[in-house]
């Protein structure tokens, strides 16, 4: 790194985007000056740091720089070897969220510095070119995928599932110029196998690069959780020549001021039978009524959210959610508290994230469908009702309040029982310490691989040979052999072990003679019906 670099790490970066830059910000983040160092030299990178620290716009202003001061001029609409014409352009940027929300959020984002550079080369009379960002997740209406296939913008924000489904379509044609991929929150996808799912779609989003005769994309990874941070780089990175991830750690932790809060007396009297006077009378008397910690934590609840200006609380179920969220409006006679899920509505949602985020919402009762980097700088606490289901987790949420550079986060755990409070007690305890659980990447989950199969055999045909190559090239995958493949393989041609499978229907045509496999023409249809390892939950 030059002197100036060293002295100036906005140095690398055009005069536009450090003008507005230095408007909009006092100096860079210690996250943004080792990141900008490893990507701005085209590294794949791996950028370890807290919660608050601007990591994702470390990950792109270079990006961003990249795409106004070496603009690709948008060639005319061409017939494609499909139906109608090929898109004109590419997508250059592709960010890849494992959640819609936290999509939504980096596209609005990304819309300050869009404009502010912009309006920083006007005024030094530099022309520069236009760059668009546009969403792609399972919440885009119909007709803006058709207008995104037909005419691309330059960044890209979607999730891994709609990845996979535009990798199983003609859609596809407007990845094959990616020149970089972001993955946001890595550390939550790595260690399962919607992780390794998303690590095929990587390696045949490559694959497709490459054929189109452009060099591989830059891989940049985000996280602020995870250990160790070899094996997050190895899951990135994957296998062969050109893969080592450079590793920018600024991973100082964030503070955290941490409470675990028992509103009853005595827990041991949780479940016992209530007192034959203290019971309630009328319709709604059940005929055994048990000693409850929710009428405590309810009034306790609304005193803190009357208390801060934006309340965050976490719960493990959509079902509890709705219900806290109904119950505090109840006790505090109007509406100041809203349920977020995944099963709420686009629209719905958005409304939710906007109040929050502007603060006009004094609390919000959500599942893990709020847990990762979500820009919601107004929040000032945490609550989580019963422990954390991991140090990471516990992290993760309570990161969430002061998700400002230099603010500490302020949580607090509501235990349910007994052991509960003995959980909470080694998590929190464990937060203090930073002493997050190992990850582990799972290894060849067969299961993932054979949906991607049909998937790729979908729309091309494929030597197995070249399937193979494909495959191992993902890190859950190096360690795959032929026979397993050809294994695989076999059960979704319709060699079965035993007649007990033979009513089951194959999914591809392996021609022996020629080694190359299709997929049926019924395939395709269930692979974008039926794709991608998300749990129904959250």
């Amino acid at each position: 790194m030059t002197q100036a670099l060293a002295s100036d790490p906005l140095a690398r970066f055009s005069e536009p985007t450090r003008s507005w830059f230095g408007e909009a910000f006092a100096e860079p983040t210690q996250a943004q000056r080792i990141g900008w160092e490893a990507i701005s030299a085209g590294r794949h990178t791996l950028l370890h740091a807290p919660t608050g620290s601007g990591k994702t716009l470390a990950a792109f202003l270079w990006c961003l720089d990249r795409c106004f001061t070496d603009p690709r001029p948008r060639p005319p609409r061409v017939p494609s070897k499909g139906r109608g014409l090929a898109p004109a352009g590419s997508v250059r940027i592709l960010y890849i969220s494992p959640l819609k929300a936290l999509a939504y959020d980096v596209e609005r984002n990304l819309r300050a510095p869009l404009a502010g550079i912009r309006r920083a080369a006007q005024r030094s009379n530099v022309e520069l070119p236009e760059v668009r960002v546009a969403s792609r997740t399972g919440d885009t209406p119909a007709d803006a995928r058709r207008a995104l296939a037909k005419d691309p913008p330059e960044i890209l924000v979607t999730t891994p599932e709609s990845l996979y489904l535009l990798l199983t379509s003609q859609a596809r044609e407007v990845l094959r110029g990616v020149e970089h991929v972001i993955v946001d929150e890595v550390h939550a996808l790595a260690p399962t196998k919607r992780g390794t799912h998303l690590a095929l779609s990587l390696e045949r989003l490559e694959s497709l690069i490459t054929g189109a005769g452009h060099p591989a994309p830059q891989r940049i990874g985000l996280s602020a959780t995870q250990r160790p941070l070899s094996a997050i780089a190895a899951y990135l990175g994957g296998v062969g020549e050109d893969r080592e991830v450079t590793i920018a750690d600024a991973g100082a932790r964030k503070a955290l001021e941490l409470q675990v809060v028992v509103p009853v007396e005595d827990m041991s009297r949780l479940g016992e039978l209530i007192d034959p006077d203290e019971q309630p009378s009328g319709p709604v008397a059940g005929p055994e009524a048990r000693q409850s910690i929710w009428p405590a934590i309810y009034p306790k609840l609304l005193e803190l959210i009357r208390a801060h200006r934006s309340t965050l609380v976490f719960v493990n179920s959509r079902r509890l959610a709705e219900r806290m969220a109904n119950r505090l409006n109840e006790l505090a006679g109007e509406e100041l508290v809203r349920a977020h899920h995944g099963s709420i509505a686009r629209e719905q949602r958005l409304e939710i994230e906007e109040a929050l985020k502007a603060g006009r919402l004094p609390a919000l009762v959500a599942t893990s469908s709020l847990e990762l980097g979500i820009d919601m700088g107004a929040i000032d606490l945490v609550v989580q009702i019963e422990a954390p289901p991991s140090v990471a987790a516990g992290i993760q949420r309570i990161g969430r309040a002061g998700h400002r550079v230099g603010e500490p986060s302020t949580g607090i755990i509501f235990p349910k029982y007994r052991g509960d409070l003995l959980e909470a007690a080694v998590v929190t305890e464990r937060m203090l310490a930073g002493a997050i659980e190992e990850t582990r990447v799972p290894k060849a989950p067969l299961d993932v691989l054979a949906q991607q199969l049909v998937a790729m055999c979908s729309i091309d045909r494929w030597r197995v040979g070249d399937l193979h190559a494909l495959v191992t090239r993902a890190d859950a995958f190096r360690d795959l052999s032929r026979e397993q493949l050809d294994g695989v393989l076999d059960m979704l041609s319709g060699r079965y072990p035993s007649d007990e499978f033979a009513e089951l229907r194959p999914r591809v045509v392996w021609d022996r003679g020629t080694d190359e496999v299709v997929s049926r023409n019924d395939a395709r249809v269930l692979a974008i019906t039926s794709g991608g390892t998300i749990p129904d939950r959250g």
